[in-house]
């Protein structure tokens, strides 16, 4: 007998499989056993997938704990004082617990929800009537977007359970595995991604290509400290692939040029917003409190009244100062009343509620141009700003600390992503002094960009061989002495978001969150608890 689904997405998001369903007669109705007969039915599940690992056009459950990420760190405050923060301070205020995990539970459960699809789709397509090339296509896409599942669960939570077989009710209390199993699997998914993926057209808009496979498995084997793979496959991506760094800096981010020459993947948007395709993004980190009166035309329809979360702290422009990085500094922080960079003519003096935004900066990354907010028919939180995720410049700076470690020319590559921004190549840096750069290049170039968590987690501090957020987090960590010793104008008469950022950081514990409780509940106790939580 045939099993009733009213739709196969629909299906693999419940997580179970077809035998938990009612059994029912039914004539013309798609089943588990009907479809993933036709190269558009697979394109059309495969196109799912992709976009249920994005989903920027859905602020909730992913663009806001990958926020919240970044909240976590140096580079950013909450940013929003005048609404209530409880998604978001767990994590970025270092409080969290397996009860209290704010928006970090979505992220652990959409995962697993996709890496659940993801399962059923390649069991599926691998007996598909389909041509080869067909099939290849479509698996490729569906184990990125598994690996890219597991890399975010395993650098966020630590060793997670690793299945990749579709599975019923009944087989879902799993054990957690070793972190090393889980990147095992990343890496095996993505090898097999990039394999099948050799022959695929590049130039197709927001699709998975291998080039995506090689480069984040260059990022993966960074991670691992892997460093002859993370050379390899950063190498290979940047001479083998077709990209090329922007000349201009600030084009990676602009809404003119969605899947630039750079962009080896990117979440896509769209500005037909009535079919809800545009990214939430802009919203959700955008300015807090723009008025009609702040802008020369005093036109309410050049308002886009964001959010206010994630704002950008003083410590990071200072980083910027530090090495006179104007271009990337007006590309990634406006502060309050300078004008954004790029619309100068039309937002001269961006101005926006000071009781409303910690920090009296936003991320210009995330900034919607006054000429694109004109066009827009409404601007109700999807708008039309892609979102890269992996793109050409980090795989020099990836090549740059393999190189670090390896013997390799290090500087080189460092050199080459400081001339796009027309700063001076580094000279005679050698050891710890060397180390030290490539990352604070990582943290310029990369900043709001997904990785500065990861990073600041993984890095190893010259000084003391520990991570580098042990440095900089806790009641000693060089941030948060910074930040109780500030004299920023806006940072210090805001202090509705307290001024210890950080102070509550526990290396015991905090190198990863806590799996969420319900989680360990729903197994009965067989999941166990990351350490100290």
């Amino acid at each position: 007998m045939k099993k009733l689904i009213y739709s196969i997405i629909a299906f693999s998001l419940l997580a179970v499989s077809c035998d938990d369903f009612i059994e029912k007669e039914q004539r013309g109705t798609q089943t588990l056993e009907n479809y993933f007969q036709t190269a558009q039915e697979c394109e059309k599940y495969v196109n799912e997938l992709t976009r249920r690992l994005l989903i920027p056009n859905d602020w909730w459950t992913l663009v806001a704990p990958r926020v919240t990420n970044e909240m976590a760190t140096d580079d950013a405050w909450m940013g929003n004082t005048g609404q209530d923060s409880g998604a978001h301070r767990p994590a970025s205020q270092y409080l969290i617990t397996p009860d209290n995990m704010g928006d970090m539970n979505s992220i652990y459960t959409a995962h697993f929800y996709t890496i659940q699809s993801a399962n059923i789709g390649l069991e599926k397509m691998i007996a598909s009537p389909i041509t080869e090339e067909q099939r290849n296509q479509y698996m490729g896409e569906a184990l990125f977007v598994r690996a890219y599942c597991y890399y975010e669960l395993v650098n966020s939570f630590g060793g997670v359970p690793v299945y990749t077989k579709s599975l019923g009710t009944n087989d879902l209390v799993l054990e957690r595995n070793s972190a090393a199993e889980v990147y095992a699997q990343v890496e095996a998914d993505l090898k097999e991604s990039a394999s099948r993926l050799e022959n695929t057209p590049v130039a197709r808009n927001g699709r998975i290509n291998k080039w995506a496979a090689y480069a984040l498995l260059a990022r993966v084997s960074l991670f691992q400290e892997k460093w002859a793979e993370a050379k390899q496959y950063a190498n290979k991506v940047i001479t083998e692939g077709p990209f090329t760094l922007e000349t201009d800096f600030l084009k990676i981010w602009d809404v003119n040029n969605h899947n630039g020459v750079e962009s080896i993947l990117e979440a896509q948007s769209s500005s037909v917003q009535d079919k809800s395709l545009g990214s939430a993004l802009p919203t959700l980190a955008g300015a807090r409190g723009e008025d009609k009166k702040n802008f020369p035309s005093n036109d309410a329809g050049d308002v886009l009244d964001g959010w206010g979360w994630c704002m950008p702290t003083s410590d990071l422009e200072n980083a910027y100062l530090s090495e006179n990085d104007e271009i990337r500094r007006r590309s990634t922080i406006t502060k309050w009343g300078d004008a954004a960079y790029g619309d100068e003519t039309l937002n001269p003096t961006h101005k926006f509620s000071l009781n409303d935004n910690k920090s009296g900066r936003i991320c210009r990354k995330y900034y919607i141009p006054i000429a694109t907010r004109r066009a827009l028919d409404k601007k109700d939180g999807h708008l039309p700003l892609n979102i890269p995720l992996i793109r050409l410049a980090e795989m020099y700076l990836t090549r740059a600390e393999a190189n670090y470690h390896l013997g390799g020319d290090a500087l080189a590559d460092i050199n080459i992503i400081r001339n796009r921004v027309k700063l001076d190549p580094k000279v005679g840096l050698a050891g710890p002094n060397l180390l030290r750069h490539i990352y604070k290049e990582r943290r310029l170039e990369l900043a709001f960009e997904g990785l500065r968590l990861f990073d600041i987690r993984r890095e190893k501090d010259p000084s003391t061989g520990r991570p580098v957020i042990e440095s900089l987090m806790g009641p000693n960590g060089t941030f948060v002495q910074y930040n109780l010793n500030s004299t920023d104008p806006y940072e210090t008469t805001n202090l509705r978001e307290p001024q210890d950022k950080g102070i509550n950081f526990n290396p015991a514990k905090n190198l990863v969150w806590p799996i969420p409780q319900l989680e360990i509940d729903l197994s009965g106790g067989l999941i166990k608890q990351n350490p100290n939580y």
